[in-house]
């Protein structure tokens, strides 16, 4: 991205008004008329941001199969493989911590408060005194727990694995992932920010680099340095991580700052944007629903072996569907977070039940495809190999109960947005993934006995959908006031076209022998059905669809009757 506007950006133009008019903005009660100034994009905007979004994630995602494939030529399922895992889990929490859930929606809500304040006639730029204060201390505690994870990597290896047979490999590996704590904080960091600023193309091409990175460490170093080459290729996915965001963040902060007075000496101190009990709930928030996580691996240990693979593979798959009805909230987060740093709590509630409707009817889309398609989807991906047909049939039967959640997931990633969204503090989100995590715990020590990993998949679709559930009931005046009731009978039009057009789509799919012939011929089923039920209901989410479809329908209904007609 480079400071110009550039017809092939999709954000520039976005990133360009802010920055050419953040200073006339007198009063957050002129915004409105300022489209550049911290009003509500428009749609078409958000739509392409989401759609860059999404082709850069879903190639991170085919290019994170390619790494997994790559691990499995060079190692197969053997002591290398289990020790880089162990390494891995390093790179998990951190990515979870430190560039998802956890410090963005710190950053975010306070760089969106910080560019709101920048036209206030204020001497000191608020964003760069944000930066100055913030970024130092960010590369101190990371670079500080990095090291402090490389000194003490036998104990995290004894800790996380303490029945590996040589835990001197997975201590070798840990040394290399630990270095990701450092570079994915300055990562999650760049990727705030340029959010904030409304430019999603970097950030959204992260997870491209960091698996060229590992990709490229095993192909090329695999042969001489064993499984250490892909820990190796965490480390190097890491600093690409940054150095692909870097120089567009530099670029606009040089650009935006340059009509501003750069004498600081007298200027008043940056105000307090961020807290450490603001850092404090998002960061146990995050460590919280990565619990859940490891409570399910738990509680699968004890049933007979291939039944974490199988809750793995059916997570993996299912999630697809979530991770893309959450993207659209990912571009919304600063929309939402300068609406309310401007006092707009009327333009923060409309852009949430929005984003709530949309993201229901994407997920609840995705789930009625993966429950009617979900043995040929899993034959169709994994069933080769050492993976059977018995795998394929337990995977599946997973993947329908656990895809009995992805509602509840959905719901739980777009509302934590909207608590964290006003940069304050708040400890319900943390209280409410509390109380779902013990919801996981109880049940699935119920039910893992009586219907195994079924029984885990259950547990955590009800614990996801208690914290939904809570998360729902507490939004309010310290957060975005959603109209609770309207959005619930909102989401309740997609939820029963996802039940008319699941059981539509499994008898399709049940039609054909060939896997990919039942996807080829489900899916689009399932999609017809599902559009025509919610153009039935009449769902808000629906609606500019509908509108716009409807005159070209009508037309060409009038057309084929007018034919009919005149051939009679």
């Amino acid at each position: 991205m480079t400071p110009t506007t550039h017809p092939a950006d999709p954000d520039a133009d976005a990133g360009t008004a802010d920055a050419g008019t953040a200073d006339k903005v007198p009063a957050p009660a002129a915004t409105e008329a300022a489209p550049a100034g911290g009003s509500d994009p428009s749609n078409g905007f958000l739509a392409k941001a989401a759609l860059v979004t999404a082709v850069l994630t879903v190639a991170g995602s085919v290019l994170g199969l390619v790494r997994d494939q790559a691990l499995a030529h060079f190692f197969g399922a053997g002591s290398e493989t289990d020790a880089f895992l162990v390494a891995w889990t390093v790179p998990e929490v951190a990515t979870t911590l430190l560039i998802e859930d956890g410090l963005a929606f710190a950053l975010v809500p306070a760089f969106s408060m910080a560019l709101a304040r920048r036209g206030t006639g204020a001497r000191r730029d608020p964003v760069r005194a944000l930066v100055a204060a913030s970024l130092p201390r960010l590369m101190l505690a990371s670079g500080v727990v990095a090291l402090i994870l490389m000194a003490g990597a036998p104990v995290v290896v004894e800790v996380l694995a303490p029945g590996l047979p040589d835990p001197r490999l997975a201590v070798d590996c840990t040394l290399l992932t630990a270095t990701c704590v450092f570079t994915f904080g300055l990562a999650g960091y760049c990727s705030a920010a340029l959010r904030a600023h409304r430019r999603f193309v970097a950030p959204a091409a992260i997870y491209v680099f960091y698996n060229i990175g590992i990709i490229t460490a095993v192909f090329v170093l695999a042969p001489r340095y064993g499984v250490r080459a892909a820990a190796m290729g965490v480390a190097v996915g890491g600093v690409l991580m940054v150095l692909v965001q870097a120089p567009s963040l530099w670029r606009q902060l040089t650009r935006d700052t340059a009509g501003l007075p750069h004498d600081e000496e007298k200027g008043p101190s940056a105000p307090a944007l961020m807290s450490t009990a603001l850092i404090a709930t998002v960061l146990l928030f995050a460590l919280c629903r990565q619990s859940q996580v490891l409570i399910e691996r738990f509680l699968a240990s004890s049933l007979p072996s291939g039944a974490i693979s199988h809750l793995n593979y059916a997570q993996k798959v299912a999630q697809v569907p979530m991770i893309l009805s959450l993207m659209l909230c990912t571009v919304t987060l600063p929309v939402v977070a300068r609406a309310l740093a401007e006092g707009d709590i009327k333009r923060a509630r409309s852009r949430v039940e929005r984003d709530l409707g949309l993201a229901g009817c994407v997920v609840l889309l995705g789930t009625a495809v993966v429950i009617a398609c979900a043995p040929q989807l899993i034959q169709l991906l994994f069933q080769r190999g050492a993976f059977t047909v018995r795998d394929t049939e337990a995977t599946a039967a997973v993947m329908r109960v656990y895809a009995l959640g992805l509602l509840g997931h959905t719901l739980v990633g777009a509302l934590v947005r909207s608590y964290f969204s006003a940069g304050r503090p708040t400890w319900f989100p943390l209280g409410a993934m509390a109380a779902g995590i013990a919801a996981t715990a109880g049940i699935g020590s119920w039910t893992v006995d009586l219907w195994g990993v079924r029984g885990i998949a259950l547990a955590n679709a009800a614990g996801i959908s208690v914290t939904a559930c809570v998360l729902l009931r507490g939004m309010g005046p310290r957060n975005v006031p959603i109209r609770v009731r309207g959005v619930v009978g909102e989401l309740a039009k997609p939820v029963a076209a996802a039940v008319c057009t699941t059981a539509a789509g499994w008898a399709v799919a049940g039609l054909f022998g060939s896997p990919l012939v039942a996807v080829a011929v489900g899916s689009p089923a399932v999609v017809a059905v599902f559009v025509l039920v919610l153009w039935a209901l009449k769902a808000q989410s629906f609606e500019p669809v509908r509108r716009s479809l409807a005159p070209r329908v009508t037309s060409a209904v009038s057309s084929v009757t007018r034919k009919l007609t005149h051939v009679r």
